[in-house]
């Protein structure tokens, strides 16, 4: 009886988040090292499917660097990286595409659909849905085949959204001379800001924003816009990080109305922050 009764607690401290979020678009990015382990596929795709049978509209942007690394050794190349950026040559690009279409997508909406979700799987690249444009390092270092998203086709993912599907879109664009390769955070921010989405997540591997990264008791759970474009500013970001801040400042900016930095690793992140008076991570706000 006592565990049926805290079983019935937590629904009930549910409820008005249920409530609250009904009907809204919430963007999901989630990283490569969450998907890395049978577990943390599961725990999330899970998560995916509860927010869908809720009445959300959950929106999932997926990264796959872990992936993509591994690849890229077994073709005898080193991964390279400068300002949190993957360097992505001719030969790169292909074997980005590869991996985040051709296998973590698959196994991403395959695993959500074995849940009872319908997820539709995307590239960038299909109909327009991302234009990319070509981005330099921080010193004007050529990155190759690296772009940011300069325009979001919403038009196909406002179709999935209605038909109660769930798009897990590969951050892959059409840019100048070819194919790009588009940051997962950059792509996630710019979509929530192009479907006006209630909040944007980015499930990590760390439990969110630290004032010291190698003190645990620092972490920040509150930080406004303003505060982070501070930090952008400064000395204070790991490389990692900087896109992340990068796109919870690009998405609050255009109207998205909170985004979280949660740790993915833990199991149901996701579930905690939204409908748990507890929450997780570093929220970020107007």
């Amino acid at each position: 009886m006592r565990d049926a009764q805290a079983k019935a607690a937590v629904l009930i401290e549910a409820l008005p988040y249920i409530r609250r979020w009904s009907g809204k678009t919430v963007v999901v990015k989630v990283g490569g090292e969450v998907l890395d382990d049978d577990q943390g596929l599961d725990s999330f795709a899970t998560d995916i499917t509860l927010l869908r049978f809720v009445g959300m509209n959950p929106i999932v942007v997926h990264g796959g660097g872990i992936q993509i690394s591994e690849a890229m050794r077994s073709f005898g190349k080193e991964p390279s990286f400068i300002g949190g950026y993957r360097v992505t040559d001719a030969d790169t690009v292909d074997i980005v595409r590869t991996v985040l279409v051709g296998h973590v997508n698959k196994t991403l909406v395959a695993a959500i659909n074995s849940h009872g979700g319908r997820a539709e799987g995307l590239s960038g690249e299909d109909e327009g849905l991302l234009t990319a444009r070509k981005v330099l390092g921080p010193f004007s270092e050529d990155l190759g085949f690296v772009g940011e998203v300069e325009s979001v086709n919403s038009s196909i993912l406002k179709s999935l959204v209605a038909s109660e599907s769930i798009p897990v879109v590969a951050p892959f664009g059409s840019g100048p001379g070819g194919a790009y390769n588009i940051n997962a955070d950059l792509a996630a921010g710019a979509i929530a800001g192009s479907m006006e989405a209630e909040k944007v997540v980015f499930l990590t591997s760390v439990e969110g924003l630290y004032h010291d990264l190698g003190d645990s008791g620092s972490l920040i759970s509150e930080i406004s816009v303003e505060q982070l474009r501070k930090l952008l500013d400064s000395d204070f970001l790991t490389a990692g990080m900087i896109p992340k801040i990068q796109s919870a400042v690009t998405a609050i900016e255009a109207g998205v109305r909170q985004a979280h930095i949660l740790d993915g690793r833990v199991q149901h992140a996701l579930l905690l922050e939204i409908f748990t008076d507890e929450g997780a991570g570093t929220m970020v706000l107007p």
